[in-house]
């Protein structure tokens, strides 16, 4: 049972990471420009109009490596989170099915059982998925920091007589030089950019290794709540689907399963489970991204609490601002998990218990 229980720990762990790390490298670009539409300062106006702006500046400006820029972060944590994900789901499902009294342990695990294991595995994943996303928001926008389009602090918006301080235009009576605050300008104050290693030590040297894990309050509540979202669409789908197959071999005497699920079939179960898992807690994300970005956009002043940038975001901006860059997220998230879905179920059922 001990020999069994190691394999299909090690297969959960290899499985979710090459099933993460391909997913990652598809949707890296969508992720670096919904963080960068997150990231946009409250105190003045916006840098970017929508996603299609976000990217054809970026590329513009970058080229494919800024779109592309800060990925090893998130390959390493594409690799880790579904590996303790689906390590951590697949623990939980059997320790509800412990939990159960023996006439009931053969039973498939229930809806609320499915969400309250994923519950429990995104919450797990949480701790390990802060620092990893800590680095990556940063390095998604230091270049936007040093091109001057997120320059501008509170600091520096102190309003022209006659001008309005998010004013696009000279008002009248105001000098025709008057800077525009829509025009980035470039900060000579600010080093190049940090490599992921060199911004972790950073981090430990301004904030020790508590700052690690800041924005860890976000990163918690929208991987637990999207982790159960994530799996219990998933099940819902496939489960779905088993059952249409499951009346086309009445006469086989053979119970349907996930390995009979056609490649559409489980994609379309993973596309459903990752915008599901988007569209329930999307507001923490983008309050944990701002967090994880103030460092970069506001080098000489502490990055507020989870709370109070939540309540300056809606203050400012609102739903909108809540909600920025998830139509973009979702449609990203879609293919992404159907890719992960797909080739984690894949591997399972072409080299389960062979590393054993």
């Amino acid at each position: 049972m001990g020999s069994e229980a190691a394999t299909n720990a090690l297969e959960d762990v290899a499985f979710g990471s090459v099933a993460g790390m391909a997913a990652k490298v598809f949707e890296h670009p969508f992720d670096l420009v919904k963080v960068r539409l997150q990231s946009q300062p409250t105190d003045r106006a916006l840098t970017f109009t929508g996603p299609l702006d976000c990217f054809k500046q970026t590329y513009s400006k970058e080229g494919w490596r800024g779109l592309y820029r800060g990925i090893s972060a998130p390959i390493v944590g594409a690799a880790c989170e579904n590996a303790v994900l689906f390590l951590c789901y697949n623990k939980c499902k059997s320790a509800i099915v412990a939990l159960r009294s023996d006439k009931s342990r053969g039973r498939e695990l229930s809806m609320p059982e499915t969400a309250l294991a994923a519950a429990g595995a995104g919450a797990t994943a949480s701790f390990v998925l802060t620092p990893i996303e800590l680095i990556k928001c940063r390095m998604q926008v230091q270049m936007l920091a040093r091109e001057g389009a997120f320059g501008a602090t509170a600091s520096s918006l102190a309003p022209t007589p006659g001008v309005h301080p998010f004013a696009t235009t000279p008002s009248a009576g105001s000098s025709a030089s008057t800077i525009l605050l829509s025009t980035p300008r470039p900060n000579p104050n600010l080093a190049p950019p940090k490599g992921p290693l060199s911004l972790i030590v950073d981090t430990v040297r301004t904030s020790g290794l508590r700052g690690l894990w800041l924005g860890q309050t976000g990163t918690l509540l929208r991987e637990t709540g999207g982790s159960a979202a994530w799996f219990s669409a998933y099940e819902f789908a496939a489960r779905y689907f088993i059952s249409r197959h499951q009346r086309s071999m009445v006469d086989d005497g053979r119970k349907a399963s996930k390995s009979d699920l056609r490649t559409y079939e489980l994609m379309a179960s993973g596309a459903l489970a990752g915008m599901s898992y988007n569209v329930v807690l999307f507001p923490a994300d983008s309050v944990k991204s701002s967090m994880q970005t103030w460092a970069e956009l506001n080098p000489d002043k502490k990055a507020p609490a989870f709370w109070p940038t939540a309540k300056r975001i809606w203050r400012t901006r609102g739903l909108r601002g809540m909600y920025a860059g998830c139509g973009l997220t979702v449609m990203r998230s879609a293919p992404s998990s159907a890719m992960i879905f797909l080739i984690y179920e894949t591997l399972e059922k072409k080299f389960g218990g062979i590393l054993g």
